[in-house]
């Protein structure tokens, strides 16, 4: 599996001065251009560490590998757990280590998009480091953005973390198994995310067994007739 890794002075930071953030941001357009170009269409997947993000990129590529040539780029800091799970079911993984940032950014996107034939690829899964903050102020050119938040974050992870949401396209409440032991209502969850945006699209997972699935396929926009 190959690694790509931010050269020394490469990496953008949330705290970094507005002219590196219109960097990221034309960096991320010339990766769109590139997909467009490709016809690779990229979702970027977002959510908190241990909210179900693997598990759910796992069941999308069991679901749409046999319509569509995917591929992913797994975001972590420094391991390759996360991509050897989905390497393990089918996908060309990309590892992406940011090193200590806590998202990935255009710029390495880029350096993963140079080792894929995307020429050879119809969708590309981009798994964001765990986290509900900082990604939110760095596109990576993705066509699409997903949110992933589990019951087991509680009630009020939706509303303690809007901003996230207002470039999202799809919420993927997952866990949802375990919303009762949680004393956790999903409707209220999707209540609180529709009032952040009225068109978001909330579909209810549960990444283990792969209920909901079909419906995030279908929110997703990925046709697998």
């Amino acid at each position: 599996m190959k690694t790509v890794q931010p050269a020394e002075g490469e990496t953008f930071d949330i705290e970094l001065e507005e002219n590196l953030l219109k960097q990221n941001e034309d960096l991320a357009k010339t990766n769109r251009k590139r997909l467009d170009e490709q016809g690779v269409h990229a979702i970027d997947i977002l959510g908190s560490i241990g909210s179900g993000k693997t598990t759910l990129v796992q069941q999308l590529v069991k679901h749409v590998g046999t319509a569509h040539r995917v591929a992913a780029i797994a975001g972590d800091l420094t391991t390759t757990i996360d991509a050897d799970r989905i390497q393990d079911v089918g996908a060309q993984v990309i590892q992406a280590n940011t090193g200590k940032e806590c998202h990935l950014d255009a710029n390495l996107v880029r350096k993963a998009l140079d080792e894929l034939d995307l020429d050879q690829l119809d969708l590309l899964l981009i798994e964001n480091v765990g986290n509900l903050i900082c990604p939110g102020e760095f596109p990576v050119g993705a066509h699409q953005r997903m949110v992933v938040v589990s019951t087991t974050e509680g009630p009020y992870m939706i509303l303690k973390h809007p901003y996230i949401l207002m470039e999202s396209s799809v919420l993927a409440v997952n866990k949802i198994d375990l919303a009762d032991a949680m004393e956790v209502s999903l409707e209220q969850l999707k209540k609180d995310a529709l009032s952040v945006k009225s068109n978001l699209k909330v579909v209810f997972t549960n990444g283990r067994t792969g209920e909901g699935i079909p419906e995030l396929i279908q929110a997703l926009n990925i046709e697998i007739s």
